[in-house]
């Protein structure tokens, strides 16, 4: 289908953020109903699972797929184990012997609401519920075990925890801007790359449309750390739902401490529009919103 409009504004690219986001939102409880779960570790689950936010990266893997003429609800129960292997991890990273904060999304951290060891096993749990909650698409099986593989591989040792380790051996430490980088590209980046691309795997695409993908994804998520990175420091705690100002605190490398706030901002668009670029193989409001979303990622204020 070919583009109404290549060029979304963020009003409505926030809007269909907000309704993809809405369709995640009314799944996700059904995702921690399980029966025998005891009550206590299923709340503070749910707590945290269900306190809000942009469901951005279940959103990113419902629309890759849209790119593909797949429709939101064949891959729903993927977009969503997304989401709870995102909020395990964001559990994780407000322990003591993590990030150690007591405020996320605006409230409590989940071991301030309940405790430390609930906290880790409500983490710890979000986390194998998430990959049963993606066998549940009904698509091919291999394009669902490619989509598995992938975004195992983004999580774990070489993705996402990973990185988290080099953030807490590095922090206090002065490292150069390609040591930064990397370290994002496994902590934040992996992610964010592999909802695309896990989106685009179960829809069954192509090798040039997973290589688009996967670079739009790649650029997507360095311009979402960035971004990040500013608003620790011009935003305050009740806008961002988190504390403000955290990050050099804990003397933390940042892109703002590296380059300073006006480089990074510039750097940010730059990424930004790197991951637009990459996006021009295909065509259609499902890529005109990937599109909008690269700058919307950041102008955002939370």
């Amino acid at each position: 289908m070919a583009a109404q409009d290549d060029n979304w504004d963020g009003t409505r690219v926030r809007a269909l953020l907000k309704q993809r986001g809405q369709l995640v939102e009314e799944h996700l409880s059904s995702c921690v109903s399980q029966a025998g779960t005891p009550d206590r570790l299923k709340e503070s689950m749910r707590y945290s699972l269900l306190a809000g936010g942009k469901r951005l990266r279940p959103v990113l893997c419902l629309t890759a797929a849209g790119l593909f003429g797949v429709a939101p609800e064949k891959v729903l129960p993927f977009a969503c184990g997304i989401e709870m292997i995102h909020t395990y991890s964001l559990i994780h990273d407000d322990l003591p012997a993590m990030d150690n904060d007591d405020l996320r999304r605006g409230r409590p951290s989940n071991h301030r609401a309940f405790d430390e060891a609930t906290a880790i096993l409500a983490g710890d749990a979000l986390q194998a519920d998430a990959f049963y909650s993606m066998t549940l698409c009904d698509l091919p099986a291999g394009q669902v075990l490619a989509a598995l593989r992938a975004f195992a591989t983004a999580a774990g040792s070489t993705g996402m925890c990973g990185g988290q380790e080099l953030d807490m051996q590095w922090t206090g430490q002065t490292v150069q801007l390609s040591d930064l980088e990397h370290l994002h590209a496994l902590k934040t980046g992996a992610i964010l790359r592999a909802s695309v691309v896990c989106g685009a795997l179960l829809a069954g695409a192509g090798e040039d449309a997973l290589e688009a993908l996967s670079a739009y994804g790649a650029s997507l998520g360095v311009a979402f750390q960035i971004a990040d990175d500013i608003l620790d420091v011009v935003s305050d705690t009740e806008t961002l739902g988190k504390p403000a100002g955290s990050d050099e605190e804990q003397h933390k490398n940042t892109y703002p401490s590296i380059l300073g706030l006006e480089r990074s901002r510039e750097l940010a668009r730059e990424y930004a529009r790197r991951a637009q670029d990459a996006l021009r193989p295909f065509e259609g409001d499902d890529a005109a919103f990937l599109k909008g979303l690269a700058l919307y990622t950041v102008e955002r204020v939370n």
